[in-house]
């Protein structure tokens, strides 16, 4: 196995030597096969970036960003932060992420202090899903490819996914437009709760676009296949921690005019509602509509 991306280094915006003034901050570049960033970096970045203007005792609980530009995966990203609102409970930041002065992506973002009040949640029986220890890792399955170029994009992650239905990496078995992961960092995460929301932002994107694709039988490996995130949206619910064992359900309502919807969310271990977040992408794929 090769060395994957170092999870806090890719959201270390926080790094102070990394500022230029207030409220402006830059974030590490991540390589990637094709040459554009990866959207769910920028994304983490951004959230990791907004936390830093915030009073420590207020969580992120919810972010709307859209995907402006392809950014150039080997140039840092520089983040500006403006301070939209402080009320009693509640802190709102806008982010803009820029690459040699173009804005590439733009985010609002909200926190709130904790607080008392009405509580449900759609908890989730894990008793009939195949346990993530029993399930291949995509390293077991594909690491002969490892020195396949563009096979390292999938390889090198830093985050380990369990598929509970077949991957669509190399073909597609199920066409259907849900399924099940298994996901946790591959390393050890220590960081506060704002970190664990910026490393599942960051994590979250690698994965809405399958749905879309598996419903139409559509592999990454086809060729001229083209994917971007067009926009994002999470809320957080709970405590969690990146580097323990989540399920990520996803499902895909709809597709048109170029664009998928997906729609995802994140369980712990014993069935708690985490996360959920939502994603419209653009999928186009040479001679089909």
């Amino acid at each position: 196995m090769t060395a994957t991306p170092d999870l806090l280094a890719m959201l270390s915006v926080l790094d102070a030597g990394a500022r230029t003034r207030d409220d402006i901050l830059t974030g590490p570049a991540m390589p990637t096969p094709h040459g554009r960033s990866f959207g769910g970096q920028v994304l983490g970045q951004a959230i990791a970036a907004a936390g830093t203007t915030v009073p420590d005792d207020r969580d992120i609980h919810s972010l709307h960003g859209y995907f402006l530009r392809p950014g150039n995966s080997e140039e840092r990203m520089t983040f500006e932060v403006g301070r939209l609102h402080d009320g009693r409970s509640f802190s709102t930041r806008r982010v803009q992420a820029y690459q040699d002065g173009q804005e590439l992506m733009s985010l609002i973002a909200s926190f709130q202090e904790p607080d008392d009040g009405f509580e449900h949640q759609e908890t989730r029986d894990l008793s009939g899903i195949p346990d993530p220890e029993s399930l291949p890792s995509v390293w077991e399955k594909y690491g002969h490819l490892a020195d396949g170029g563009r096979a390292s994009w999938v390889l090198n992650r830093p985050f380990d996914f369990r598929y509970v239905e077949s991957d669509i990496i190399l073909d597609v078995a199920e066409r259907t437009n849900a399924q099940r992961v298994w996901l946790r960092s591959r390393d050890t995460f220590d960081a506060p709760q704002l970190l664990q929301a910026a490393a599942l932002g960051f994590a979250s994107d690698y994965l809405l676009l399958e749905p879309v694709a598996r419903q139409h039988g559509v592999p990454w490996a086809t060729p001229g296949m083209r994917g971007a995130s067009l926009d994002h949206a999470m809320w957080f619910h709970r405590p969690f921690r990146v580097d323990e064992w989540l399920l990520y359900e996803l499902e895909s309502p709809t597709s048109q005019g170029g664009r998928g919807l997906a729609t995802g969310r994140f369980y712990d271990a014993a069935g708690n509602l985490v996360a959920s977040v939502a994603q419209e992408s653009m999928l186009r794929v040479p001679g089909r509509a």
